[in-house]
């Protein structure tokens, strides 16, 4: 089984423990998650099957969308609703003040994510070190926020919104960074990720419908085909005749296939024979060199 599962995680459940349960479900060992979430957050997580787990470093997880609500009146020291109350407030904002603050919040900013972070210090992640009682802060980083929209107030002082934002960003440290700039303790009271990447919240399946398909012999049938998600990288196409070289991980001229000359070198391209992917490959002067085969042994990369 080669390909991708667009998961709907449920909250409570680690990322790993859904890598688990599709392990023990597809009977593959090759399985792993494109982009952590957190355990209490719900939401999208792509699950890579197979030799698909081979193609994480070329997915785009930049664009991602949340939407999450954001209670004012308290700080807490894991930034959610979970850690203990670390500061109160009784002046909590109205909406125009919260939209001032979350238009300063956008574009590239400096966030500092929260110790309970899974952000690892000498191999460690954060939040054991936490956890054990140690003092931790994790360093200053840079990330983009593309927008923030305000959907309107919620019960105890929540607000609700959606986050378009790009990896790496911490909607946890986004609430507590709204909270400050409002002058008002603040935490994430909810989280829910409807996009990651190329895969969105209205093709997710539950663990539960997968677990149906397993019994009914029809997982494989939900899979997402590994080049779905890799739209964004140029396609080129083999003739069909060259699929058992390119299987073998033959290097092949440029010239062999279809628009290769036009593309710059080392940039990562989708090739096909025929209908069928092959892998990524880029340009170096006038051949073709592969830097992952599919359908083929699995050390046939350059």
């Amino acid at each position: 089984m080669n390909g991708f599962l667009n998961i709907l995680k449920p909250p409570g459940m680690t990322s790993a423990a859904v890598v688990g349960t599709v392990k023990r479900l597809t009977g593959e060992k090759r399985v792993g998650h494109a982009g952590t979430l957190d355990p209490e957050a719900a939401g999208v997580l792509p699950v890579m099957v197979g030799q698909a787990t081979r193609l994480f470093d070329y997915l785009v997880d930049k664009e991602k969308q949340y939407v999450a609500e954001c209670a004012f009146g308290l700080a807490t020291d894991t930034q959610d609703a979970q850690g203990r109350v670390t500061a109160r407030g009784d002046c909590c904002p109205d909406l125009a003040t919260v939209r001032r603050a979350a238009d300063r919040l956008t574009g590239d900013i400096w966030q500092r994510p929260g110790a309970y972070s899974a952000l690892k210090q000498d191999g460690k992640p954060l939040y054991q070190r936490a956890r054990a009682g140690e003092a931790v802060e994790a360093p200053l980083r840079q990330v983009h926020i593309e927008h923030i929209a305000l959907h309107g107030e919620m019960p105890r002082h929540g607000v609700l919104m959606t986050v378009d934002c790009g990896r790496g960003t911490y909607i946890r440290s986004l609430c507590e960074d709204l909270g400050k700039l409002c002058g008002c303790p603040a935490h994430m009271r909810f989280l829910l990720r409807t996009r990651s990447g190329a895969f969105t919240l209205d093709s997710a399946m539950t663990l539960e419908e997968a677990a149906g398909y397993a019994a009914s012999g029809t997982l494989a049938e939900h899979l997402i085909s590994p080049d779905a998600p890799l739209e964004h990288l140029p396609a080129l196409h083999l003739p069909e005749r060259l699929w058992k070289q390119a299987c073998n991980g033959v290097h092949l001229q440029a010239e062999q296939v279809s628009g290769a000359p036009d593309q710059p070198e080392d940039t990562p391209l989708r090739l096909y024979a025929g209908e069928r992917f092959c892998g990524i490959a880029a340009r170096e002067k006038d051949r073709l060199v592969w830097r992952l085969v599919m359908n083929g042994p699995d050390d046939h990369q350059s």
